[in-house]
């Protein structure tokens, strides 16, 4: 008998416009785990406010998943500073739709800690087992970049959850060490469980008509930038970075994701590439749907990774998946998944002079045809989102039975 599973993606709904302030990373995870462990037998709704231009109140996403918006009182989406402020209307709606449907939850998922609040209120009177995965750590992200803003809000309530909560749900053995440091985690409390990638979805397209497809020039070193435009994503680093790439290589580099032009982060970040002197060789493309980035990865060189922090780094495992050598610095799962000198660099300074330092050592390779794609591929193979839902149904199961043995 299949599980029923609350998902709770408060903030950022998983068929939202990836790239975009709110919507990354965590929307693919959460779509990824859901469709699987639906394709497994279990029942699996996802709680959002965030209504991604679709007006369905309830959506059938997958098999066995549906989606289903809370207003909270709202016809708009609410701006995620201000949803703590609705929680308790969203709460009413979420216990509404329950009883409603006359369906009982055996396991709160939530993601991010907005959902984590809004997971407890309802976990009592459920009689279910809470997991959180943060996804990101406020007081990591505080301390790491300071001009992301990050309430004490924020960090108060994530270390209330984590006494709150039954298990919490990490991707990478760095960010369970960063639990025990700043939140005094029992250490048996928290399941690592690493993020996968869509193989048949993300795999090598050949590299001239990738970029012909994109209007890119086909001789020119293309290095890719996917993901939001935020301070925590190091794009201020990666643009001094580039400016220090040799002019011979003929460099251009191709930003992926953003809220469009007239953004503020979008300004900053061309009035930036002018001061460095180097607007010429940017391309901005806006957001991209994600059936679309195989091509992106494919006509590109090399995908950077400029972060300041990670707590897993999907857009790397994406890029391999497709064969194409990643940049980073030390952040997320990045020292596992790439391989110095065979699948790329991980930067050990964040100086901008090392970081470019890296990048033309791949280019110099990619000259020399000194990279397989097939074997980049091949080193992430294990990374499937079907073993990420295994391992995620092995702590809902783990969780559950715990939960049962308290109320007994």
């Amino acid at each position: 008998m299949g599980l029923k599973i609350a998902m709770l993606s408060i903030h950022s709904s998983p068929i939202g416009a990836l790239g975009t302030q709110d919507t990354g990373g965590m929307s693919v995870y959460v779509r990824e785990t859901a469709k699987e462990l639906g394709r497994l037998g279990h029942h699996i709704d996802i709680f959002t406010q965030h209504n991604s231009g679709r007006h369905d109140s309830v959506i059938d996403l997958y098999d066995n998943v549906r989606l289903i918006r809370l207003s909270g009182g709202r016809s708009e989406n609410v701006a995620k500073f201000s949803l703590y402020e609705i929680l308790p209307q969203l709460s009413k709606d979420l216990e509404s739709f329950r009883i409603k449907e006359k369906i009982g939850y055996d396991i709160i998922h939530s993601h991010y800690w907005l959902s984590g609040v809004l997971g407890t209120k309802v976990q009592a009177s459920w009689n279910a087992a809470h997991l959180i995965t943060y996804h990101t750590i406020g007081v990591v992200k505080k301390l790491v970049c300071p001009t992301e803003n990050v309430s004490e809000l924020r960090m108060t309530n994530e270390e209330r959850l984590a006494t709150l909560c039954d298990r919490i749900i990490v991707p990478t053995q760095r960010e369970k060490e960063y639990l025990i440091q700043y939140y005094d985690i029992p250490y048996e409390k928290i399941r690592i469980i690493p993020c996968g990638v869509n193989l048949d979805r993300f795999k090598p397209q050949d590299k001239i008509s990738a970029r012909r497809q994109l209007a890119l020039p086909v001789d020119d070193s293309i290095i890719l930038y996917v993901g939001r435009f935020a301070p925590i994503k190091g794009l201020d680093r990666l643009l001094e970075s580039f400016s220090c790439l040799t002019p011979s290589s003929r460099p251009r580099l191709v930003l992926v994701g953003g809220d469009g032009e007239h953004a503020p982060m979008s300004r900053e970040l061309t009035s930036k590439a002018t001061a460095f002197q180097i607007q010429d060789r940017l391309k901005f493309t806006g957001r991209v749907d994600q059936k679309a980035l195989p091509v992106y990865y494919s006509a590109a060189d090399i995908l950077v990774v400029p972060s300041y922090y990670e707590s897993f780094g999907l857009v790397a495992l994406e890029s391999l998946a497709c064969g194409t050598p990643v940049v980073t610095t030390p952040v997320g799962a990045m020292e596992r998944i790439v391989q110095d000198g065979i699948t790329g660099y991980v930067a050990a300074d964040s100086d901008p002079q090392h970081f470019a330092g890296r990048i033309e050592a791949i280019l110099i390779k990619q000259k020399q045809n000194g990279f397989s794609p097939s074997k980049i591929r091949a080193s992430v193979a294990e990374f499937t989102w079907a073993r990420s839902a295994s391992l995620l149904l092995d702590a809902y199961q783990a969780a559950s039975y715990k939960t049962s043995d308290h109320l007994e």
